[in-house]
């Protein structure tokens, strides 16, 4: 009998048990016990990567926008991250991911003509950071998560500007709020035409060294500081509404920077902001198993009851054949299969087809009758347990031939062996009392097994 789903109805009892032990106690204890309830029935396992998916905004806080952003400056970046608890109340959380979006900045003004800046930035973000999930002050079964998180990265970019229009002319600001192809005090400024920005950002601006800075790097570290909400769709998929900030350790991202000449920005290094929405996919969690354990693990469950020492599918507590070799066929009990029931399991049967009754050495090869004779003759005069195994299983049959002798009756001691009554100890009923024998469950000496031995054949 495969004693499997007996065990699981047992753990459902167990739970049960546990909820209803609630509905007595005090309000506090009730909570606790529902909550225990419903972690197990809804929320996903720790120690399972957890992939996840976002979409938002990215915006620029630097020197050019003067540290404020702007919607006009915000662009679409994307998110991807693997995630996994790293504690078993599932209050932190790893996450490990990758940003990509631009970054840029456009900065207008109408009173210093040089500060009409702007710049664009393609960047590519790896990090990793730690979150707090708050689950010390909220209940299990909240379908609306907040969370904090703090953590490190490197991030890539190459900053580029607009400085011509699409037929090489450049941008010149004028007073009045114009672009034209010509500065303003040029001697030629009648003959200026208004051009548009086209909004194409051709010039890399740390091969233009407009400012004197030099080839200065473009990666740098930062960190990201994020908050924000979870919110469980389901048991495996849950949103995310969150946004970050991004604290550089540069402040080159805009070409832009108290070092430079000309044209220079504050002591501040360059931030950024990133707003998303992300969709939390749990793909890889064993939720019914995990779940069980963790709810155990706090009651102070004992787990061997449920180990599979030799891997065979049957639980240890259960298993009387706890050596099984790997990959071979058990039945409920964790006993390897005997299909033709000679006593000599499949793996080590070199005859799987033994008729049945048949006699069969240790290997299931059937034994020859001359063969058989010859071992019971031996038998007759001493033989180990062992080697009489080898000889299941048995029938009287195989003593039809043999011609009874004078017959006077079963002696006194051997008349509780004849289970039957029939005034005859059969050969079922000499095997019976020989086990019981080697057990120790028997009266009888060694001598008397022997002379047992001797009336079974002079019957």
């Amino acid at each position: 009998m495969d004693y499997r789903p007996y065990f699981r109805i047992l753990l459902l009892l167990l739970l049960i048990s546990r909820a209803s032990e609630g509905f007595s106690q005090t309000d506090e204890n009730h909570h606790y016990d529902q909550t225990q309830l419903k972690e197990v029935e809804v929320r996903s396992p720790v120690y399972k990567p957890v992939i996840s998916l976002g979409a938002g905004t990215f915006n620029f806080m630097g020197d050019v926008n003067d540290f404020y952003s702007s919607v006009f400056s915000s662009h679409p970046g994307f998110k991807l991250n693997v995630s996994t608890f790293i504690d078993t109340k599932r209050d932190y959380r790893l996450n490990f991911f990758l940003l990509h979006g631009q970054l840029s900045g456009n900065e207008r003004s109408y009173f210093d003509l040089q500060r009409n800046l702007n710049f664009k930035s393609e960047i590519i973000n790896f990090g990793i950071n730690f979150e707090y999930t708050f689950n010390h002050f909220f209940p299990d079964d909240r379908r609306i998560s907040p969370f904090l998180s703090v953590g490190i990265e490197s991030f890539q970019f190459n900053s580029k500007a607009d400085m011509h229009d699409s037929q090489g002319r450049p941008y010149n600001y004028w007073s009045d709020g114009t672009i034209r192809d010509l500065p303003e005090n040029s001697r030629r400024a009648h003959e200026s035409v208004v051009i548009q920005r086209n909004y194409i950002y051709e010039t890399d601006l740390r091969s233009a060294n407009l400012y004197g800075i030099g080839n200065y790097p473009q990666i740098a570290f930062a960190l990201p500081v994020g908050y924000g909400l979870d919110f469980r769709v389901s048991e495996r998929i849950s949103m995310r509404v969150a946004s970050s900030v991004h604290f550089t350790f540069t402040d080159l991202v805009d070409n832009v920077s108290s070092a430079g000449t000309g044209i220079t920005g504050s002591r501040r290094n360059d931030r950024f902001s990133y707003s998303y929405i992300a969709f939390h996919f749990d793909l890889f969690s064993d939720a019914r198993t995990l779940e069980v354990e963790r709810y155990f693990a706090n009651d102070g469950f004992d787990y061997t009851l449920i180990e599979d020492q030799d891997g065979d599918g049957v639980f240890d507590f259960w298993d009387k054949c706890p050596d099984t070799p790997p990959g071979v066929e058990v039945d409920e009990h964790g006993c390897p299969i005997d299909s033709d029931g000679d006593g000599v399991p499949d793996y080590l049967d070199l005859e799987p087809n033994t008729p049945a009754g048949a006699f069969v050495d240790e290997q299931g090869r059937e034994i020859a009758p001359e063969q058989l004779g010859e071992m019971l003759g031996r038998w007759y005069n001493a033989v180990s347990r062992e080697e009489a195994l080898t000889l299941t299983p048995l029938s009287p049959d195989i003593f039809a031939g043999y011609n009874r002798r004078s017959y006077q009756g079963i002696p006194e001691k051997f008349r509780h062996l004849d289970a039957n009554n029939d005034g005859f100890i059969s050969f079922e009923e000499l095997i019976r009392a020989i086990d019981i024998f080697f057990d120790g469950g028997s009266g009888l000496t060694v001598e008397d097994i022997y002379e047992l031995n001797n009336f079974f054949f002079s019957q």
